[in-house]
């Protein structure tokens, strides 16, 4: 459950990088400590960051640009991948085309799933049949991309079992039927700054919210943002908006619905929105490591008895779940 947290936790997991297929990692002291610091962010804030992640600081940085040259590229341009049923919900959104509880959120992006072949899941996951859809235009785009969703489903399944650890479970618990087969999702994402009747650009007012308050659907999300842009805001238990202020060469990560209902809530999704104040277009490209799309999820039995012994949510196959979400979120 979330407390009433100031400042978002910063955790070197170097040691759980280096470990994480040790059969014995747990007994490792370095290990221990990163172990022991996730449990307690996940438990206070259900968001922090890491360092020591193993993905270079230039292949963020270079992901955060081309993203953008994306961006500025013209309107009809960026439209030939333009979002639709049809591409099983990849694509390009324009502003205002992402709705968050009935709110169109003041930005743009790109949004990529795991790849789903016909019939693959059947009717469960026929919304979401399809291939990603790339720019010709930056080059490279599509390469860089794909290899960057490859490192981050790599990271997670490692911070993954540092949180397994955690909870007092084996490092594997989130893999197997639950997640031994992750999906995962991507949205890159742009913040513009609005411009008002005068022509001029001014920072956003407080109802030109560039993503709306909301939880995220999976397990945990990997968040790279613009070093010089404060913008991600996290809600603690007092309703207070904390700033998640960039840390360069870290990831913001946070927890989601998903890993909530595994924990029996031991572990909340916390909300979060996106506020762009500042006089500049941001970046941000989030990745998210789902359960399998056919993952019938629940409360684990350990987390249960370490909660009170009742079960506080229903299970929820996350394919459906996703699904339901994607649905109600876009404006097509």
């Amino acid at each position: 459950m979330a407390t009433d947290f100031k400042s978002i936790p910063l955790i070197d997991i170097s040691p759980l990088v280096e470990k994480w297929d040790d059969p014995n990692m747990a007994q490792d002291k370095g290990v221990a400590e990163v172990v022991r610091k996730l449990d307690q962010a996940c438990r206070e804030a259900g968001f922090f960051y890491v360092k020591g992640h193993g993905i270079p600081y230039s292949l963020a940085e270079e992901i955060r640009s081309i993203s953008r040259q994306f961006f500025h590229l013209p309107y009809e341009e960026k439209l030939k991948i333009k979002l639709s049923a049809a591409t099983g919900y990849r694509g390009y959104q324009r502003v205002g085309e992402n709705i968050t509880k009935g709110v169109p959120d003041m930005h743009e992006a790109i949004d990529c799933y795991r790849e789903v072949k016909p019939g693959m899941y059947g009717s469960l996951g026929e919304a979401m049949e399809g291939c990603n859809v790339w720019p010709s235009d930056p080059p490279n785009f599509k390469n860089l991309m794909e290899d960057y969703v490859n490192r981050c489903t790599d990271l997670s399944r490692k911070i993954m079992r540092g949180i397994a650890l955690a909870l007092g479970g084996p490092m594997d618990a989130f893999e197997g039927n639950r997640g031994g087969d992750p999906f995962w999702v991507l949205r890159v994402i742009g913040y513009p700054v609005v411009s008002h009747a005068n022509g001029k650009e001014m920072p956003n007012a407080e109802n030109d919210v560039g993503c709306g308050a909301h939880t995220d659907y999976g397990l945990l999300t990997l968040v790279n943002q613009d070093d010089d842009i404060t913008a991600l805001q996290v809600r603690n238990s007092n309703g207070e908006w904390i700033s998640a202020v960039p840390v360069p060469g870290t990831f913001v990560c946070n927890i989601g619905d998903m890993l909530k209902i595994l924990t029996n809530g031991i572990y909340e999704s916390t909300l979060h929105r996106v506020i762009n104040n500042s006089l500049k277009y941001r970046v941000c490209v989030a990745y998210f490591y789902e359960p399998n799309f056919d993952a019938a999820i629940e409360p684990l039995d350990a987390c249960v008895q370490k909660s009170g012994g009742t079960k506080k949510f229903e299970g929820a196959v996350y394919g459906k779940h996703l699904v339901s979400k994607v649905l109600t979120n876009f404006v097509i």
